[in-house]
């Protein structure tokens, strides 16, 4: 459901939760400040489009989101991808493709894809996250270190010889700087919790500049004085062209503010005690990104750092989000031209330390003692961060992760002859009244068994192992017990078994099986091509079955807890609910 959670907190608000979240959302608001900033320059557009991005997308999230706590901006999980747009494209491509992955976001909400978002592999995230630090890093070096350095180049290798080149022009004043103020971000936030270190770092740093006669680069020495006043709308030119060279673009930064936002969004729920919406909280990131490129915005979605830091300093509801919004715009609107004070190697010191946090080095390297497939996702995701494209990585990572995962599931899905087992003296089963081990199997009668899904990737498995089925027998078998879900291959698959039974005057019994199978099978039509009396709840109602297609007397069953009408009746209505849940 499409619930903003600012409706349910308003239904209960109080004077005392008003306190704690304007309180909060003051802190917020000037701890958001250098880091809009921040990654404004770093995605290449200017510092007033990352405090705007913070204004409009903050607001936007925290008033339409389906979290509590949730603070919403430009990250540095975008810098990348958006600096990448603009240098190709211009600000027009970015705008445009921000727009459609705000739609993208928004159709995601609506058709209730929070959940899938979360089942993304654990190596996709770590490669690109990890990939996305070290270029973030590479690409401060030059005003941590403050070198004479005109032009970058925008890819990640080509920067390398340009640092070694330049790194004569090192400035001493900006060294001395950007080394302090790392230290007190490290230092001061392993004990300070409730008042950020990087904000203690931006006042000392912008002091010592100042006070000192540092020469050191400024904000406003390399980007002009910044503007105090909110931009007009602006509308860029569209076409057939280029929504289609964007597309890509689009998908990506929709792809990755989706999974922000909700990581975000559950590390806060585990603070809080609470649980969010997630197809709400991808709406409100869809509509703030719609709502943020006419005004110059960059993309945004939630912030694990703001959030976080919004719990800490007690924010309770959303209006502390929309309270930190108002504060970084009256700060835009009347204390612009002091924010142009400063340090630009404050700022990437600032970015650094991001980007360490980001880099989850301990989480890369104990990936890498994992399976080697995924250690192969994790390491293809990552390196194809740094020295091709995100939108790449990213594609590629899900096709390799798709890949993997057809794999394994065709691996835990196993067909299996029971009749030759039994001549191979395999160990009896102990399964009381579903054990056939003691069971009377009249000649003329094969059993086979599926145990897995039964989908596209088991399918060649099953025709392997059902290749020789025997012309002597009459009567074949298939116990389905465990087999939990069926797709549209498998119907097929099964499909082609039946006509081979009666191809060769077989008739195909099944026992056992599972509602999801049952309903699928019933709207493929393959049920009523096996007969309703050819589908059995067990196996002893299968081998009874049996006996009457060979002309033989049925035996006494003991104690069963169901018919096979029973069984069959039951599943075909647990299967119809499920499908109207969108189970399978």
């Amino acid at each position: 459901m499409i619930y903003p959670e600012l409706l349910v907190t308003l239904k209960k608000y109080n004077k005392q939760l008003f306190i704690s979240d304007i309180s909060s959302g003051v802190i917020v608001g000037i701890v958001a400040l250098p880091l809009a900033i921040a990654f404004g320059i770093a995605s290449g557009v200017s510092p007033t489009n990352g405090i705007i991005t913070a204004v409009i997308a903050g607001f936007i999230i925290s008033a339409l989101g389906g979290s509590k706590v949730q603070i919403g901006g430009p990250t540095g999980a975008f810098v990348i991808i958006v600096y990448g747009i603009v240098q190709k494209y211009g600000m027009d491509g970015l705008m445009i493709a921000t727009f459609m992955a705000g739609i993208i976001l928004v159709i995601m909400g609506l058709l209730k894809f929070g959940t899938l978002i979360k089942f993304i592999p654990l190596p996709i995230i770590t490669g690109f996250t990890s990939g996305i630090a070290l270029i973030i890093f590479t690409t401060q070096i030059k005003d941590l270190l403050g070198l004479d350095i005109k032009e970058m180049p925008a890819e990640f290798l080509a920067k390398i010889p340009v640092y070694i080149n330049n790194i004569g022009s090192l400035n001493t004043d900006t060294l001395i700087v950007s080394g302090l103020c790392i230290l007190i971000i490290v230092i001061l936030g392993k004990y300070m919790k409730r008042i950020p270190s990087t904000f203690i770092a931006l006042i000392f740093g912008t002091a010592a500049v100042h006070l000192l006669g540092l020469n050191v680069e400024t904000i406003s020495s390399k980007f002009g004085v910044l503007s105090s006043s909110f931009p007009a709308p602006s509308i860029p030119e569209l076409s057939y062209t280029r929504i289609y060279e964007l597309a890509g673009p689009a998908f990506t930064i929709a792809m990755l503010g989706a999974v922000e936002s909700l990581l975000s969004a559950v590390v806060a729920d585990g603070m809080i005690g609470g649980k969010h919406r997630s197809n709400t909280e991808l709406v409100a990131n869809g509509v703030a990104n719609i709502a943020s490129p006419f005004f110059g915005g960059i993309p945004a979605t939630g912030a694990i750092a703001r959030t976080v830091t919004n719990i800490r300093n007690g924010g309770k509801t959303p209006i502390a989000g929309i309270t930190h919004a108002v504060v970084l715009l009256l700060i835009m609107l009347f204390f612009g031209q002091y924010a142009g004070m400063i340090p630009m190697c404050v700022l990437a010191s600032i970015l650094v330390v991001v980007s360490y946090n980001m880099s989850e080095w301990r989480e890369f390297v104990s990936q890498l003692k994992m399976p080697k497939s995924d250690v192969g996702v994790l390491l293809i995701t990552f390196f194809l961060t740094i020295f091709l494209d995100l939108t790449i990585a990213i594609e590629v990572g899900m096709l390799l992760a798709a890949i993997l995962f057809m794999r394994r599931m065709a691996e835990v899905t196993n067909v299996d002859l029971l009749n030759k087992q039994f001549e191979e003296g395999v160990e009896p089963e102990t399964e009381g009244a579903n054990s056939i081990q003691d069971k009377n199997i009249p000649d003329g009668v094969l059993i086979y068994e599926i145990e897995g899904p039964f989908f596209f990737g088991a399918a060649s498995k099953f025709k392997e192992a059902t290749r020789f089925i025997g012309k002597k027998a009459k009567v074949l078998i298939l116990r389905l017990r465990y087999v939990p879900a069926i797709d549209s291959t498998g119907i097929a698959t099964l499909e082609d078994f039946y006509y081979d039974c009666k191809k060769n005057n077989m008739v195909l019994l099944l026992s056992g099986i599972h509602a999801q199978p049952m309903f699928a099978s019933e709207r493929a039509g393959l049920l009523d091509k096996i007969g309703d009396d050819n589908i059995c709840g067990n196996i002893d109602d299968a081998l009874n079955r049996s006996r009457e297609i060979l002309g033989l007397p049925p035996e006494e069953i003991k104690a069963q807890k169901e018919s096979s009408v029973e069984h069959f009746v039951q599943n075909k209505a647990e299967g119809k609910e499920k499908f109207k849940e969108h189970i399978f």
